[in-house]
């Protein structure tokens, strides 16, 4: 009988554990850079909360090319607690407008958060 119990004890505390998920709650989503030049290297600041009930695990990112670097929390963000990203973006051999979008992939309910962000790129004078 008290096997049975503490049984029901340990099922019952897993299903309520799976219930509970990390969640990001970003101050701002999307940040328009100022008009750059093409050469330039720009960094911004993305804040985040983490609003879940469960350590938040950041796993990975995607982006569109090598020019936009995410560096990301490599250890769990406490719930309740509060940490950011820093996006770097290459303009190198860029001109015109730049809109772009960051995939992060966590432990979070809908696995996929998104960011984006815009640059006007001045393109480099031909000499």
């Amino acid at each position: 009988m008290k096997l049975y119990f503490y049984s029901l004890i340990i099922i019952l505390n897993s299903a309520l554990g799976f219930g509970q998920a990390a969640e990001f709650s970003f101050e701002k989503d999307f940040h328009k850079f100022p008009k750059a030049k093409a050469g330039q290297s720009l960094t911004h600041y993305y804040v985040f909360k983490n609003t879940g009930k469960a350590p938040l695990v950041i796993d990975s990112y995607e982006v569109a090319c090598h020019c936009t670097v995410v560096d990301f929390p490599k250890y769990p963000i406490a719930p309740g607690k509060t940490d950011s990203l820093k996006l770097t973006f290459d303009t190198k051999g860029k001109s015109g407008n730049q809109d772009r979008e960051i995939v992060l992939f966590a432990n979070t309910k809908h696995k996929e958060t998104y960011l984006r962000f815009k640059v006007f790129v001045e393109g480099e004078k031909k000499k």
